[in-house]
């Protein structure tokens, strides 16, 4: 049961700090308001006014019992006393009929209350109270036509309701105003680490952060600066090693190969270059793995154009393209080209077709990478993430691997705040399904 409830509440609640925040200070202000409406209109408005209309209607039945006795001559001096004293407009029209009801505001406390107590007093009677801003119609059945009252609504209502409410509600837009500023000014140093986590996370180049708010807020943002200078280095020097020693061995690589030239047995040395050539790829492999991202910078581009290039370049009937309409995404174009190729070369390692599709859903954009090859298990395919991990042996033995093409590919697009997963291919080999936020 409580769980069910907390489920609930998190599901209406805001996301948001700001809006959480606000909710927290505004609500006991509303419902303090609210309260305080209720008694008010429950013990000022309307026993105020239900007193006011009963002695209202008690008046008008005054006037009309004076007006049977009295004599015609007398009956202009009644009038004009009841105007004099109470503000009565009085007035016999002969040959006249009271109305029907048409329009009963039932919604209306005042109408109510009118309605209930002329009922007492009356039995033929009939009202106005929408038609005139200042003014309330009354018409009641007197001998041959009726007696038309027009009443100061003033008489039936109290002034002072609406500026109680004017009283009570100002102030409370001005505290929920105040509130508002107070906790924007809170709550902006949490949404700037916020975001500059979020853009640290996806390998984009964060300037220098500087720690403001509140001393909790200032030294979470101090850590998370150290955070990441520390990580920036470590990466940095992580790629300028293996850089290093890329390049120092790449020289007694390629003097190996220049010696093997000059060897008369071109059987070994087919089989000696063959290994060379292996070993100059699995350094570049390496030192693809350790390039870091957040030199380079964003910029919006066509997928589909971008995507078109690549294939291009490979220069293979064996790729085919499949796209919808023109689709355009923000992102780190040279890191997005590194990571196709890896599923490119992947696919066309095991197997014969490829078939790239694009399109494009409400919240995402999907890029599939589809062969026929032998597959993967359902088992393997959350391990062939980790960097290293080779599974040549379901695949293809013969294909040499160094297990980072898809590592590369998955830090990737993580970066870029989408995912990547394996699925099986209409192809019946192996699909890699890309999703970027769109």
């Amino acid at each position: 049961m409580f769980y069910g409830l907390n489920k609930f509440i998190k599901n209406i609640l805001p996301k948001r700090l700001f809006y959480r925040s606000l909710i927290i200070v505004a609500a006991p202000i509303i419902i303090l308001q609210i309260t305080i409406s209720v008694v008010f209109f429950d013990s000022l408005w309307i026993k105020t006014n239900k007193g006011m209309t009963k002695s209202l209607v008690s008046e008008v039945y005054t006037f009309v019992e004076a007006y049977k006795n009295e004599k015609d001559y007398n009956k202009q001096k009644l009038t004009d006393l009841y105007y004099q004293n109470f503000e009565l407009i009085i007035k016999y029209i002969e040959n006249e009929t009271v109305p029907v009801f048409h329009d009963k505001r039932w919604y209306s406390p005042i109408d109510r209350t009118l309605r209930r107590e002329l009922k007492k007093k009356f039995s033929n009677y009939w009202f106005d109270a929408t038609s005139y801003k200042e003014k309330i119609v009354l018409k009641i059945d007197y001998k041959n036509g009726i007696l038309q009252f027009l009443i100061p609504k003033t008489r039936i209502t109290n002034s002072s309701a609406r500026i109680f409410a004017l009283w009570i509600t100002l102030p409370a837009f001005l505290l929920i105003f105040i509130a508002m500023l107070f906790l924007k000014n809170q709550t902006r140093p949490i949404v700037n680490l916020a975001k500059a986590a979020e853009k640290f996370g996806k390998g984009e180049f964060v300037e220098e952060f500087r720690p403001s708010g509140a001393l909790e807020i200032r030294m979470a943002a101090y850590e998370f600066d150290r955070m990441r200078k520390r990580i920036t280095k470590q990466l940095t020097q992580r790629s300028e090693m293996l850089s290093g020693i890329s390049h120092d061995l790449r020289t007694p690589l390629t003097r190996l190969k220049l010696q093997l030239t000059f060897l008369k047995d071109k059987t070994i040395s087919k089989k000696m270059s063959d290994d060379i050539d292996e070993m100059e790829k699995m350094l570049n492999e390496y030192l693809q793995f350790s390039k870091s991202q957040f030199n380079e910078n964003t910029e919006t581009f066509q997928i589909n154009e971008f995507l078109k290039d690549i294939i291009r370049k490979y220069n293979n009937n064996k790729i085919e393209f499949h796209d919808e309409e023109k689709i355009y995404f923000d992102g780190r174009i040279n890191s997005l080209r590194r990571c196709i190729n890896n599923l490119i070369d992947n696919a066309l390692k095991y197997g014969n077709k490829v078939d790239i599709g694009l399109n494009k859903s409400m919240n995402n954009i999907h890029i599939f990478v589809d062969d026929n090859g032998p597959g993967i298990e359902k088992k393997e395919k959350i391990n062939v993430f980790k960097p290293f991990y080779k599974i040549d042996k379901s695949r293809n033995e013969a294909k040499s691997s160094v297990g980072l093409g898809l590592s590369i590919a998955s830090d990737i697009i993580k970066s870029h705040g989408g995912k990547i997963s394996l699925e099986n291919s209409p192809n019946n080999g192996l699909r890699v399904k890309i999703s970027l936020p769109s």
